[in-house]
């Protein structure tokens, strides 16, 4: 009997593909039993795994079978997740701080530029890479980027003026929101637009609009690009302005001086010293001693009354270099020793200092301090010798970029077959291509330097530092993400709904911690600065870059898509915070105080909760209803 060939149709197709598509989280769908075999062939399974593949160790390892287990395996990974957000801390206290702190005098940068720039950038580039990862994901990338820069600018910006109130720079300060302002409202222009203005909608329009004009012309991303350029120009331009103003200013100051002093010529230096003062604020960024860098935020009087001036003292760099050198003593004596006290996880005179919940904390620091200490060169010129260690130094100048090389090349080769650690096994021998390079570097290093007294090139370690930091600090900030993304799916909590409280604070850990760290280090208008600039780059350049990669590749974006239906109520909230934010530094005349940031941190309270009551059901929100669309047919 001749049988008719079969012929494979578009139903066959999509079950071939159906493991490469499916989500991982699909499997909170089936029996407990079945779980395992989908996540283990369910590449998502892989391609979503950042450190650990939570959904594996929860359905195979541990082999989950109810509701009851799986609650218990939930409160294990929060309490994962309070372990990884120790290292956080201590990565951004530690090791980002003082890298920053010497990247940004090493550019003579003043604090407001360093905040707006490498402070901004390192918190908020990591979510435009994660973003432009998860390209073909369908998720509103503008709604979860509103709702990341609501968190940052009142959490982290409440939090800074909370724990260091500071006097503002009044000029920087308001540019700054008004740009954030005008960022966020130029993109929801464009999206509302369709990103287009078609040419017969340009000439019915009897007054001719500039925005629709520039739509016309210019693509939309391009016109981001340009905004986020011209706020970089600013900033920089009044750096050079101020600093050309300075010297011009201390030019009069040594003219007057040179000349008798009359009582007219008594007023005009009084005034041009109170100008000089001034401008030196905004000069360039100083190291300051840690100990003297914070106020006492336990006195009542910073929640009503103006702050008190808090002087800062300025660290002696050539001091804390040489504060170990002894000429008589060997290149290499304590070699060993200064070695295993650096990857000593706790000091016993800490320890025997400490209370219960102090010695706690420390012991839940002991992995960190290991893996930070093996991993990032240290150079802060705040401690002895900066930091100093020879032999470790050594040791890291070979291990830090074979490290790098091949997480590098594990994350890239898996592509979602296997675990990227697996793929270690295989790609490990890229890591070892860079040996032949840094071991000639640590061999000279090794008998060139000595151990009581840094090397003239040991600041070159802070590009380790900073870069090694940032690497850390995104790995954390997204493995507590992918945390709180699993107990979300395995909670049944909508997809959106994390996206806008959820995800947008885990997400911005990073900055948090890192804007805080940066204030109680004596740098609070650094994190201020930060806490505008970053969401303005959010916003700005990384979510229309995203959007703009998204219609390269056939995907269709428009505002209802973007916004989802928590979108409307992000942008309302931001641009009240940031209105409130104006007038409440202008009407204290630019004195941050705890007062205003307990304002911050209430006013976004206020936002989860609309958030919550939305996806109750017991509001409505700003944003447009989702159009129904038909599961089969025509309707």
């Amino acid at each position: 009997m001749n049988r008719e060939t079969y012929e494979p149709n578009e139903m066959d197709a999509e079950f071939e593909s159906f493991w490469d598509k499916v989500s991982c989280f699909a499997a909170n769908t089936f029996p407990f039993e079945e779980r395992c075999d989908f996540v283990m062939k369910a590449k998502d399974c892989n391609r979503s795994t950042n450190v650990l593949p939570y959904m594996r160790i929860l359905a195979c390892h541990l082999k989950c079978i109810n509701e009851f287990e799986q609650l218990i395996y939930i409160t294990l990974f929060v309490a994962l997740c309070f372990q990884i957000l120790v290292l956080l801390i201590y990565v951004c206290n530690n090791y980002y701080s003082p890298a920053l702190k010497a990247v940004s005098k090493f550019l003579h940068m003043n604090e407001h530029v360093a905040g707006v720039t490498l402070l901004a950038f390192g918190n908020s580039s990591a979510d435009l890479f994660s973003n432009l990862a998860s390209v073909g994901s369908n998720v509103p990338v503008f709604a979860n980027a509103l709702a990341a820069a609501l968190f940052v600018s009142m959490v982290s910006g409440g939090l800074v003026c909370y724990m260091s109130p500071f006097k503002m720079n009044a000029y920087e300060s308001v540019r700054d929101i008004l740009f954030l302002i005008f960022g966020s409202s130029l993109l929801q222009y464009f999206l509302s637009t369709d990103n287009r203005v078609t040419e017969p909608e340009l000439i019915g329009n009897r007054e001719i609009n500039l925005l629709n004009f520039l739509v016309y012309i210019f693509p939309y991303h391009l016109v981001m690009f340009l905004v986020y350029v011209s706020y970089l120009f600013v900033n920089v331009a009044d750096v050079y302005l101020i600093r050309r103003a300075l010297n011009a200013t201390n030019a009069q100051i040594d003219a007057i001086m040179e000349e008798e002093l009359t009582p007219e010529r008594r007023r005009q230096l009084s005034m041009l010293e109170k100008d000089q003062a001034a401008y030196s604020r905004n000069a360039e960024v100083e190291i300051f001693e840690r100990s003297s860098s914070g106020p006492n935020i336990n006195k009542i009087r910073y929640t009503t009354m103006r702050m008190a001036r808090n002087t800062r003292v300025s660290v002696n760099q050539k001091k804390t270099r040489n504060v170990r050198h002894n000429q008589t003593l060997g290149k290499n004596w304590g070699l060993f020793k200064e070695f295993f006290l650096a990857l000593r996880p706790l000091s016993c005179k800490k320890w025997q200092k400490a209370n219960m919940i102090e010695r706690a904390l420390m012991l839940t620091q002991i992995p960190c301090v290991l893996l930070c200490s093996i991993y990032i060169p240290l150079v802060d010129y705040e401690l002895d010798k900066h930091g100093w260690n020879k032999l470790l130094n050594c040791f890291q100048v070979m291990f830090n970029p074979a490290c790098t090389i091949i997480v590098i090349k594990a994350l890239i080769s898996s592509n979602g077959n296997t675990l990227w650690y697996v793929a270690i096994g295989d790609e490990y021998v890229y890591g070892l291509y860079s040996l032949p390079f840094t071991m000639p570097i640590a061999l000279f290093m090794f008998i060139q330097s000595r151990t009581d007294m840094p090397p003239f090139y040991h600041s070159m370690f802070t590009v380790m530092n900073l870069t090694g930091s940032m690497f850390m600090i995104f790995a954390c900030a997204t493995e507590i993400d992918k945390v709180l993304e699993v107990i979300g799916h395995l909670m049944d909590v909508e997809d959106d709904f994390m996206g806008a409280t959820v995800k947008a604070c885990t997400g911005s850990l990073g900055p948090l911690i890192a804007n805080i760290a940066m204030a109680l280090h004596g740098y609070p208008k650094m994190a201020y600065a930060s806490a505008i600039g970053g969401p303005f780059f959010t916003v700005v350049l990384s979510s229309s870059t995203v959007l703009h990669v998204r219609n390269l590749f056939g995907y269709k974006v428009t505002l209802l898509s973007q916004t989802g239906n928590y979108g409307g109520n992000a942008f309302i909230f931001l641009n009240i915070g940031l209105f409130s934010a104006l007038l409440w530094s202008t009407t204290l005349g630019f004195f941050a105080r705890r007062s205003m940031g307990i304002f911050c941190v209430v006013f976004y309270c206020i936002y989860l909760t609309f958030a919550i009551l939305i996806h109750g059901k017991v509001i409505h929100s700003f944003s447009v209803d989702m159009p129904l669309q038909a599961a089969f047919g025509d309707i």
